[in-house]
């Protein structure tokens, strides 16, 4: 049996959107293993990462990997923007 949820994650812009999308997409075919998948989607200010398990272990580890990387992103978008307000 596979297990899937859906984690979306919504902001105040379209642009802080695509850019948290931009940061992790590209791990969507990288990170998975034998026993997940993941699939990553932007529709407007909104990022929606699915995540698949062959099991509820499985589908807990997927969520926390995705949870992780989305937050890092947007550590990192936030900072690169207070940066950018100081040196401007």
């Amino acid at each position: 049996m596979t297990h899937r949820t859906s984690l979306v994650f919504s902001y105040d812009t379209p642009r802080v959107a695509a850019a948290v999308y931009g940061a992790v997409r590209v791990e969507a075919g990288d990170i998975e293993g034998d026993r997940t998948d993941a699939a990553v989607e932007r529709d407007g200010d909104t990022v929606r990462v699915t995540v698949e398990g062959a099991d509820l272990t499985a589908l807990r580890a997927g969520v926390n990997t995705w949870t992780t990387l989305v937050g890092v992103a947007e550590s990192t978008y936030e900072t690169g923007r207070r940066t950018a307000t100081q040196h401007s």
